[in-house]
């Protein structure tokens, strides 16, 4: 039984652990969307809500705590200046997974973590290609007329 047994060990010892979930918060911060396992984005999900509450608090005690979590000081700068104001109506639930399918060389199951509002760059791909193609098909209609 499972009783009062809260969070994920990930198969690694305390320090590493820890090491891990703060690399992850502070790149999730810094570039709103990354790639990780299932249970690695399921334990960075509360860590990353918990840096945003901070960030929307706004107060010089809020940036000290982030501070002391983040890895750079750019993460803090982007929580208070960015992502803290952008969450400012919203109470909760500022982060989404995605599963991503497996990964090729071990299986693991892929999430991807992000936060909401953030742009994603499979959709900016999509519109490059389009445009792309856009371009392509009136050069090629000229070529077939000649």
């Amino acid at each position: 039984m499972r009783h009062k047994v809260a969070g994920y060990k990930l198969g690694r010892n305390t320090a590493h652990r820890r090491s891990l979930l703060r690399n992850l918060v502070t790149s999730v911060i810094v570039e709103e969307r990354i790639e990780t396992t299932v249970p690695k984005a399921k334990a960075a999900r509360p860590l990353v809500e918990k840096m945003i509450t901070l960030g929307k608090r706004g107060d010089l005690a809020a940036r000290r705590l982030a501070a002391s979590y983040l890895m750079t000081d750019d993460a803090v700068v982007k929580l208070f200046d960015t992502v803290g104001p952008r969450f400012g109506d919203r109470n909760g639930g500022y982060t989404r997974i995605i599963h991503a399918g497996f990964r090729i060389g071990d299986g693991a199951q892929l999430a991807i973590l992000e936060l909401l509002g953030s742009k994603l760059k499979k959709k900016e791909k999509k519109e490059k290609q389009k445009a792309k193609a856009e371009v392509e098909e009136p050069a090629e209609k000229a070529e077939a007329k000649a």
